[in-house]
């Protein structure tokens, strides 16, 4: 088992505010290195705001050197047009990693929350309240900074096994990643 610290950025994936958050494993401690929020313009249209997403976090990869990047996954909403464009937001976001030849894994929603939380179906203010105890923050970070950095906390535990195993280029399918 390696001892060297792996860094890790966790994105939520959004049209309008896509949140970031990166993390060091060492052993199994975690620390905290950074988070917030690429804010795509409010006004502007579909291709200036996934130009906003990518862009953004090509200088989040540039300044804080991730090795590898968790993304959640988007499922279908009650809309089918939005669930299409988070879609988009999401491609943006893994083709800011893919351009820096990061292994990007997948994670959804319920698989975050029950590694941050324990619960599948917590609450966004109880993942904040976990990730501001297991980063050892002085507050609770933003909501999409919060499951941002809860989707890499997921990766640190879950995705790397036991700091031994790599999910580099592999997918999750049927709730297991092949």
């Amino acid at each position: 088992m390696s001892s060297e610290p792996l860094r890790i950025l966790g994105i939520d994936p959004g049209l309008r505010i896509t949140g970031f958050g990166l993390i060091e494993k060492a052993g199994s401690r975690l620390a905290y290195l950074g988070s917030g929020c690429v804010r795509a313009p409010e006004d502007g249209s579909l291709p200036l705001r996934l130009k906003a997403i990518l862009d953004g976090l090509r200088e989040v990869i540039a300044e804080y050197r991730p090795q590898q990047v968790a993304v959640e996954i988007v499922f279908v909403n009650v809309n089918p047009q939005s669930t299409l464009l988070l879609g988009q937001a999401r491609g943006a976001a893994i083709c800011a990693a893919v351009d820096a030849e990061l292994p990007v894994a997948e994670y959804t929603a319920l698989q975050v929350k029950k590694a941050v939380v324990g619960n599948g179906h917590a609450a966004k203010e109880q993942v904040q309240h976990m990730v501001r105890r297991l980063l050892v923050l002085p507050g609770d970070p933003s909501p999409d900074a919060a499951d941002a950095l809860a989707c890499a906390i997921c990766h640190a535990h879950g995705g790397q096994g036991l700091g031994a195993l790599s999910t580099a280029g592999l997918r999750l399918r049927d709730g297991r990643l092949r």
